[in-house]
């Protein structure tokens, strides 16, 4: 069931009991988790924290606590299944779910006593009707033709077929109503897509109970970015929350154009900026920025000899030397930097790359720290997936949450190192997928195997690098391929997850084009094509679109789901 006043029908419900927290692995639950935990300490409220990085481990968590809590918080897990069917919690535990995945099982919905859903009502939800999908069992059963009231036998012979002709009728409508109920259910259930972060939901209840904080909404911020970094909302919702979240920094942020009240240097102020779509240039060179984001490296075509060549004429159309722009960016001289943004922009456009500017937010604390949203964003991800060292996942959720306070400047550091890593790692593979052409027509979807052996192989069997990696593929293959319609395609990519165990990890993203809305149809595909060939899957993580499966089945996984898109 939806709540509308998330004060009094969440935060005052929970505000005197113990809760046990489930939060997902990605940037945004992150950002909504430290918003909550922050407004616990404010109430002292007694909860547990416990990181969940897929259904399996769901399910361990609330077995192992459903005897000591009666309340649980989900964020970023449980809106797009039927919880209490692969639950089976007792009759007084209750679930509030904070997800940003679409669209919500109608069960969840409908469900007025346990689950209560903290979901925007302004998303485009299209909810079914509760009379097209749910009916009363009705008696099939019916007691008439036993009466015996002494009539002739040919009124009892009428009766009777009357009877007959009802019940077939009843039969035929009831027939009509599940085929139709299968039809809505469908067309509902095809497309997986997101919904507002739910670090501004949190953010938003913060506000309504005026405890919102500077830091508060500096996470709700890095909540929405990551929706954006990750590809999962349209241009158009981006900029709308933005807006939103925009009016909130212009609040809480406006003695810094005031002389007399201005606030100390040491204190953290946000600001909003129209800044450049470069991959953590402010600490990194702008060569190597400019090498490793994606949207300049696809649109120059970095992985042939002449996108470097091109690369060598923008950074002369600039006219900026390569020593100034080979060394960090902290380095540069600063009469090159006082008007970087218009000159980069003025040279980006005549390469084609018109968007090279985005709307965002960046945080300032002394005189050392400036970040914009993006930069938090790729470190709190890579030292969520940090491959470095063999830690089991809580510990690098920890440090991953750790990374998001502002007392903690050295882990945020050793995130951006990590983050640098993995970018210039995510280019590499791209630049030899294309130049050995490993991404093939399939007919209805373009597949790319990363094989055993690969540099890197094992950063991607993680599902937030492969879906980055995904990404970045596709849309440097956009950008190399003549063939007009393999633009349009959507991508499937896999990776070797456990080679022990034989298994490999396999993403479907949509495809990459200016108009798409982001909405995603390999979930409901890949359950189809498991089913009807038997192959060993599993769909453990919270986004349908990924899942594992034996290497065994992959080659008649793959002709299941080109006979079905075909």
């Amino acid at each position: 069931m939806f709540l509308s006043d998330f004060r009094k029908e969440f935060y005052e419900v929970i505000v005197t009991q113990r809760v046990l927290l489930l939060v997902a692995s990605d940037v945004d639950a992150l950002c909504a988790c430290k918003i909550l935990q922050a407004l616990f300490q404010c109430d002292h409220v007694q909860y547990t924290l416990v990181p969940v990085s897929g259904w399996q481990e769901l399910e361990t968590a609330f077995l192992e606590h459903k005897d000591q809590f009666q309340y649980f918080v989900l964020i970023n897990c449980g809106a797009n299944v039927d919880l209490l069917e692969i639950l089976q919690p007792e009759e007084d535990t209750f679930f509030f779910i904070c997800d940003t995945h679409r669209p919500i099982n109608v069960v969840n919905v409908y469900n007025e006593m346990q689950i209560k859903l903290l979901v925007k009502q302004d998303d485009d939800l299209e909810i079914p009707a509760y009379d097209d999908i749910f009916r009363d069992e009705e008696e099939d059963e019916d007691d008439s033709g036993n009466e015996s009231d002494g009539s002739e036998p040919s009124g009892k012979r009428k009766r009777f077929e009357e009877d007959i002709m009802e019940r077939t009728m009843k039969r035929r409508q009831r027939r009509e109503w599940e085929a139709r109920r299968r039809e809505i259910l469908f067309d509902y259930e095809q497309y997986e897509y997101h919904g507002t972060s739910s670090a501004m939901v949190m953010f938003d209840l913060a506000w309504i109970m005026s405890k919102d904080l500077n830091d508060m909404l500096w996470w709700a911020i890095v909540g929405l970015t990551d929706q954006w970094v990750q590809d999962k909302i349209t241009q158009m919702k981006y900029v709308t929350d933005i807006g939103t979240l925009q009016r909130h920094v212009s609040r809480h942020n406006h003695r810094n154009e005031d002389e007399e009240n201005s606030l100390s240097i040491d204190c953290m102020r946000i600001a909003f900026e129209y800044d450049l779509r470069l991959a953590l240039y402010q600490h990194w060179s702008l060569f190597e920025s400019l090498c490793n984001t994606c949207y300049t490296s696809a649109s120059l075509k970095l992985w042939s000899v002449q996108g470097q060549k091109r690369l060598q004429e923008f950074f002369a159309d600039m006219g900026l030397p390569l020593k100034q722009v080979k060394q960090k960016f902290n380095s540069m001289d600063i009469s090159l930097k006082e008007n970087l943004q218009e000159m980069i922009e003025e040279s980006a456009s005549k390469f084609g790359m018109k968007n090279l500017r985005v709307q965002t937010f960046s945080i300032h604390f002394g005189f050392k720290n400036k970040f914009l949203a993006s930069d938090i964003v790729y470190a709190t991800a890579s030292l969520m997936e940090n491959i470095e060292k063999d830690e089991p996942g809580t510990d690098n959720f920890i440090k991953a949450l750790d990374s998001l306070s502002r007392s903690n400047l050295d882990k945020l550091h050793q995130g951006l190192e990590l983050a640098k890593k993995q970018l210039c790692a995510i280019q590499q593979t791209v630049a030899s997928c294309i130049c050995t052409n490993l991404v093939i027509s399939q007919g209805p979807f373009l597949y790319c195997y990363l094989m055993e052996g690969t540099p890197d192989v094992k950063l991607f069997s993680k599902p937030v690098s492969l879906c980055l990696l995904s990404k970045y593929l596709l849309k440097s293959f956009v950008c190399s391929t003549k063939n007009k319609r393999c633009k349009l395609l959507p991508l499937i990519v896999a990776a070797p997850m456990d080679v022990e165990q034989g298994t490999v990890i396999m993403v479907g993203i949509p495809p990459e084009t200016e108009s798409s809305d982001k909405k995603n149809f390999f979930g409901r595909a890949f359950e189809k094509a498991a089913e009807s060939t038997n192959s060993r899957t599993l769909h453990n993580h919270f986004d349908m679109s990924i899942i594992e499966l034996k290497m065994e089945d992959r080659s008649k996984f793959l002709d299941a789901l080109i006979s079905l898109l075909s």
